[in-house]
This record gives structure tokens, sequence and C-alpha cells, in this order.
């Protein structure tokens, strides 16, 4: 771009003239890199859906279910048939809560209905033993986009943004029964019930430490705390008995979980889960009322419009049969020869990978041995899945319903499954991201990557690409999710997923000094759009930086391998044009840093970027060599 140096700023140089020309569609926070590939996909998926509809001609039961859901979301005359009248219906339950006694007798029914509760119980996988299940709880969410947002200093955007959360809440409530005055008093209430909600949950920051949420407690130890519900009750009636152990989640929440819910707020706490569980409805309800209640998540992001109906019906009916429909974009879309070349790219960086920790500086020689295990043990999931899982044969549905009552017994279904895993083994066959997803993904309690089919296209990957442009594109993404395997969170679990201190002591001393380092790198950064918190996104700049680092290291060794175009497409894949809202929101709530960070922060660690385009310390995209941190 003209008047920028690629040795100032390599993120604008690559990307301003296409930032100055992209459109951010009026239905989207941004546009660039990945949303325009996953606009491209789903086009393409959307033209499919229409193509069979139109045909009844499906390739199984399940993309005719898929299109059968697609047809009843885009179905505006029929929805406004049925109106606001499903979830008032669904609502009605909360009108028989009228002690804690009632809320822990239904809260199984709470659940199924999708109530909101200040208490979420779920199975995950045991964290300490991936093998099997535990019973999790987790708190309530907050209705502003992260707790932080309710610290003192944030008091001014808070009240800003819960305003105008209150108008929208005000214009779905209007369109009850209820009184003006009562609608009044149920926002008034569910306001001050979120208040207290604010003050215990976890931020974003502190969710990013998932290895903090592992807190096992024997269950009555837990009912302890919770001693304004009958939690051991709660249990048995969704298990049919009282498990041992319960891990929760959120401790300091739980600690405080009576005063947030007690007699006393009985009333507050109705009222939160009747407008929270209102609003949470209008997708599935009338045309108006999904623009109505919309409207807050569209103002905290700066989207200008919603999405057309027929956006909606795809992504509702691809999103709840996403396995079959990644299947089959996998399977149309992605060639077997693509598929063959990238998995060479992978065990390449794997490999890669292990000769780096072989004389990594931080590892000692016990801690490197169960390293190079740890990476020799990598399950590798590329494109899409082989098969759909069992749950899909039970998502069946009746068409004759309302679109909210489908969803409703969809969930229900969904729900079911997930309770009845407590005593069974966990799969780690299964997929984290469906075949059409553009993302990609290490899970840190199977210690696998997942790459689907659509992120595996220019200007990630292609065949026309050179293997240079590759390694920066998908090759750095692949390193990028590797190198979780190895970041703050993933360095405690070990090759097979549990968490386990398998570091000598002063291994991890040095390793804590280079997490410690990558912080300071970050932290304080100042943006248009506000400052950075190197802390909160530490594992993904830590996993950015090991990204390259192995990816360099295969390009010294690759015929004809050009820095520049790897560096040029490094920088190129994260272009992004964003929303000055949406840009604000995301600093509180995603762990990833933002685009041009990402693009500009990680080649200043590496030599090939000064040797390839002569940068030096007059230069903006300079750090002094004492200052560059290299981890694996």
């Amino acid at each position: 771009m003209e008047n920028i140096r690629i040795q100032d700023d390599l993120y604008m140089y690559v990307n301003g003239e296409t930032i100055e020309n992209l459109v951010i569609p009026e239905d989207k926070p941004y546009a660039g890199g990945f949303a325009d590939l996953a606009d491209g996909v789903e086009k393409i998926m959307m033209d499919e859906f229409a193509s069979m509809s139109e045909s009844k001609s499906y390739p199984n039961v399940y993309l005719q279910r898929a299109c059968e859901l697609y047809a009843l979301a885009k179905d505006a005359d029929r929805k406004e048939k049925h109106g606001i009248a499903p979830a008032l219906k669904n609502l009605s339950i909360i009108n028989e809560i009228n002690s804690t006694e009632d809320f822990s007798r239904l809260y199984k029914t709470l659940s199924q209905k999708g109530i909101p509760t200040p208490i979420n119980i779920g199975i995950e996988t045991d964290m300490k033993n991936t093998k099997r299940h535990l019973v999790y709880i987790q708190g309530a969410g907050v209705i502003l986009p992260d707790s932080s947002y309710y610290k003192p200093e944030m008091a001014e955007q808070k009240a800003q943004l819960l305003g105008i959360w209150a108008q929208v809440a005000k214009a779905v409530m209007a369109k009850t029964d209820l009184s003006p005055e009562d609608q009044d008093k149920y926002i008034s209430d569910a306001l001050a019930f979120d208040e207290i909600i604010g003050s215990l949950a976890k931020t974003s920051e502190e969710w990013a430490n998932y290895i903090e949420m592992y807190n096992p407690m024997a269950t009555s130890e837990t009912a302890g705390m919770l001693t304004t519900i009958d939690f051991p009750a709660i249990l048995s009636d969704l298990f049919g008995n009282v498990p041992e152990t319960v891990i929760v989640t959120e401790p300091r929440y739980f600690g405080g979980f009576a005063t947030l819910f007690n007699a006393e707020n009985l009333g507050l706490y109705k009222s939160w889960a009747y407008v929270t569980g209102l609003l949470r409805a209008c997708n599935y309800l009338s045309e108006e009322l999904r623009e109505l209640g919309g409207a807050y998540h569209r103002a905290i992001t700066g989207v200008e419009k919603m999405q057309s109906i027929e956006k909606f019906a795809y992504n509702l009916a691809s999103g709840t049969y996403s396995d079959p429909v990644g299947i089959y974009y996998g399977e149309k879309y992605f060639g077997e020869e693509a598929k063959k070349d990238i998995t060479e790219i992978v065990y390449q960086i794997i490999a890669t990978y292990k000769e780096r920790i072989k004389t990594n500086e931080i590892l000692g020689e016990e801690t490197r041995e169960k390293a190079i295990l740890k990476l020799s043990t990598m399950g590798v999931k590329m494109g899409y899945p082989d098969k759909v899982r069992a749950i899909y044969e039970k998502l069946v549905f009746n068409p004759e319903d309302s679109l909210f009552d489908v969803m409703l017994s969809l969930n229900a279904i969904r729900e079911a499954e997930m309770l009845s895993k407590l005593d069974k083994p966990t799969e780690p066959e299964n997929w984290q991201m469906p075949g059409h997803m553009v993302d990609a993904c290490y899970d840190p309690f199977v210690n696998d990557i997942t790459f689907p089919a659509a992120i595996l296209q220019a200007p990630f990957y292609s065949l026309k690409q050179t293997r240079s442009e590759n390694l920066g594109g998908i090759g750095g993404v692949i390193g990028h999710e590797i190198s979780h395997a190895f970041d703050s969170n993933g360095a405690k679990c070990d090759e097979n997923g549990n968490i386990n201190d398998w570091w000598t002591e002063d291994d991890f001393k040095r390793f804590e000094a280079k997490v410690n380092a990558m912080i300071e790198q970050f932290d304080g950064i100042e943006l248009p759009w506000g400052k950075v918190n190197g802390a909160f996104i530490v594992s993904e700049n830590m996993a950015d930086n090991g990204g390259m680092s192995v990816t360099l290291d295969i390009m010294k060794n690759t015929e004809g391998a050009s820095y520049e175009e790897y560096f040029t497409n490094w920088a190129r894949v994260w272009c992004e044009k964003a929303r000055p809202e949406f840009l604000k929101m995301i600093l509180a709530v995603d762990v990833h840093g933002p685009a041009p960070l990402r693009a500009n922060m990680p080649p200043r660690n590496f030599p090939e970027w000064y040797e390839t385009f002569g940068v030096t310390e007059a230069d903006q995209m300079y750090i002094a060599p004492e200052k560059r941190i290299v981890i694996w």
C-alpha cells in the first residue's frame, strides 16, 4: 500500500488496499480472511440446500431432515401464525416456582425446556482421567458480553449497554400479555439478578485458564455450598443416582451461590429467567420477534441488519445437523489429492517439531522425552469424519410443530444424550468441528488437532500456491494448533490428555519465564479500540510463535523457498475489516489477539524476518535481540 513500508507494518503493507476496498456485509460484524471463506462456504451450501429442497432428492436421511428444518425455519408465514405463543407456553412453568424447593423439584424440567437457571449441570471428560466422564457444574452467564464489564472502571460502558438491553427487552415484552407496569418490574428484577451474577461470575480472562476449571469436590461438600437448593435431589432426578464427585468450575460463584439464589431473591430469579428466556426464544418465533430480539447483539457488535431468513434458516439447519452437512461438504468440495498433500505437511511439521524439541533450551532430557511422546501420539483429523455420530439417528422432529417446539425437542434429545454419558467411556474419535467450518483446533483432553475441509483453501492452502505460501498460511496455522499442546494450558496435560505434572521443577520455571516474557511483549499495546491484555491472550500468542518457528525451520529445507512469499501469506490470512463496536467487545471476550497483532508481532521474533526485508532498529517492525522470544 502506498506510503506504508513492509518494515514498519507488514499487516497493512500486505492488506491495506484489500481492507480499504472491503465492504462489511450489513448482517456481519467483520469481513476478510476467515469471514470471507466462511461466507463462500455458506453460499455454496445454501445453494445445495435450495437445490436439494427443490428436487426433493437427498443424499441421505440426515440431509433430508436438515432440509426439512431449513424449510421450516424460512417459512415466515407459518412462524407468524404461531407468533410468541409457543415461547410463552414454555415459560409458563416459571409460575410453578414458588419456593427454592419447587426449583429443585422442577430443575430437570426447566433444563429440558431451556429455561435459564442459576446453575448449569452437564457431563464432560474427566480432565485427570480422559477415558471417563464426570459431572461438571457452571454458573449462569451475564447479560453483558463479559463479567469484566461489571467492574467499577467499566461503569459508563456497562450503563450504556444495559440501557440498550433494557430497551430491547421492553420491545419484546410488549408482545406479551403482561401490563406495562409488570413488564418494567420484570426487566428491573432481571437486571438486579444479573448484577449479582456479574459480581460472582468468572471473566473471560479467568476462563482462559481452563485447567483452573478442574476443582473436584465430593457431592456432599458441593451440596454444603449450595444450601438454598436440594442439590443431591437434583442430581438424582438427572441421573437416577447421586454421583460421588462433582467438578466445580467456578468456586467463587458457587461459594456465593446462597447470596444469589435464595427465598428473598426468588422473585428476581423468576423475572430474570422469564425475560432472558424470552429473548433467547425470539430467534425461533416470528420474523418480527427475531428482529426485535436480536437488536441487542447487533448493537454491541455494530451489525446493521439481521440475517436474511434464508441465511438464518441455513445456519440453523447446518448447525443442528453439523456432522452430516460437514461430511457432505467435505466429500464434494475437498479432494483426495489435497487431503494427501496437506496430511504430508502436517506430519512434516510434527516431525520438525520433534527435532526442535530435542535441542530446546527450556527442556531437560526427562521432560524432553515426554514432550516428544506427546507429539508422537498426537491425533490428526483432516477434512471431515468418516461417519456421523449416533446422536443424529435420534434427531428426529415433527415437521407439523412450530419451529420453537421443534428446536426445543431437538435440544431435549441432545441434553438427554449428554446426561446419559456419565457412566460411558469417552469417544476421542469424535470431531470437535464439522467439515464445513472455517476454523481449526487442538483438543488438550484428546491430544489431537482438527482441520475441517472448509479452512483448507486459499489463502490458507491451495495446490496452486507455492509451498512457501502454504507454509506461511496453513502451515503456520497447523504449527499453531500443535503448539497448543505446549502452551500455558496444554503444557499441563500429558500425551493422553490428562492433567498431569510431567515437567521437572526447573524445566517448568524456565517455561514460565517464557510465558511471562510473551505476556510482556503484548501487554498494554494501545490500539484505536482499546488496550491489549497480554495475560488473557498469552496461550494464542504462544501458539502463533510456535507455528512460525516450526514452519520457518521447514523453510530452510524447502526447495525454492521464498521468505517473501512466506511472510506475505502469513499476513494475508489475518486480513480483517471489523466494526468498531465488535473490535471493542472482542478485546474483552476473545482469547485470540487482534488480527493486526497476529500478523505483525510473531515475525519480529525471528532472524529470517530481519534478513528478508533488511529490518533495522530504525524500523517499527523491529524488536531488540534480547527481547525476541522463541519458545519451541
